[in-house]
């Protein structure tokens, strides 16, 4: 059975959505203009800002008092809680499956966070199985993730394919890796000049339904 690597934050899950849903809440708590939300999404930097420097960043320009262990908190919990599964993405991912691909869930971050994702959404039920760097100790896009995801469901990366937002962590993985990439656009022209994706889509059902033809057409 071939193998399906799909990254999960904004390709899975609409992080950016959940982040900017969270920010919206928590600057009208503290009395601040929603304009801010860009500041903030500018500084999360779709995640690649730790949640301690984001906690920093925050008590700094806003003056709070809060620990910061405690706003750390908040912002983990806050995006938790505004993740949602879209219906549409975990019926292309059983289309995926009744077709004979295994989806395997590849992604970088903090084990308890990015599980807490996978078990909350109830997306672990919808793959075949799923590996985090911080667990694993190798993070995307080093190639040694990607044979340690297919070791652990018994598949081959003969044949394999990602699914990815991230042009330097899915679709550099790839490239090392030597396989072929669907690349999640999310409105971004493709910019890096040293690789480049087998094909870009819009989204997560476009990208899977593309791969899944090239298996039969």
């Amino acid at each position: 059975m071939p193998l399906l690597f799909l990254s999960l934050d904004n390709t899975l899950l609409d992080r950016a959505g959940a982040f900017r849903a969270w920010a919206t809440g928590f600057l009208a708590e503290i009395g601040v203009s929603d304009s801010e939300v860009d500041w903030l999404d500018m500084v999360d930097a779709d995640g690649l800002t730790s949640a301690w420097d984001l906690a920093d960043a925050i008590r700094a320009r806003y003056r709070l008092r809060r620990r910061p262990i405690d706003l750390v908190e908040e912002i983990r919990e806050g995006l938790l809680a505004n993740l949602r599964l879209d219906p549409l993405v975990a019926f292309a991912l059983q289309i995926a499956t009744d077709a004979g691909w295994l989806p395997v869930v590849v992604t970088n971050g903090e084990t308890q966070v990015q599980t807490e994702k996978l078990i909350r959404t109830g997306l672990i039920r919808k793959v075949a199985a799923y590996v985090i760097s911080d667990d694993v100790g190798v993070r995307k896009p080093n190639p040694r993730i990607f044979s340690i995801a297919a070791d652990r469901v018994g598949g081959r990366l003969s044949g394999a394919w990602l699914i990815g937002d991230s042009p330097e962590v899915d679709i550099g993985g790839a490239n090392a890796l030597g396989i072929p990439s669907a690349w999640i656009r999310r409105g971004r022209p493709w910019s890096d000049e040293r690789f480049a994706p087998t094909m870009q889509c819009d989204g997560l059902i476009e990208a899977v339904a593309a791969v899944l033809a090239t298996k039969t057409g």
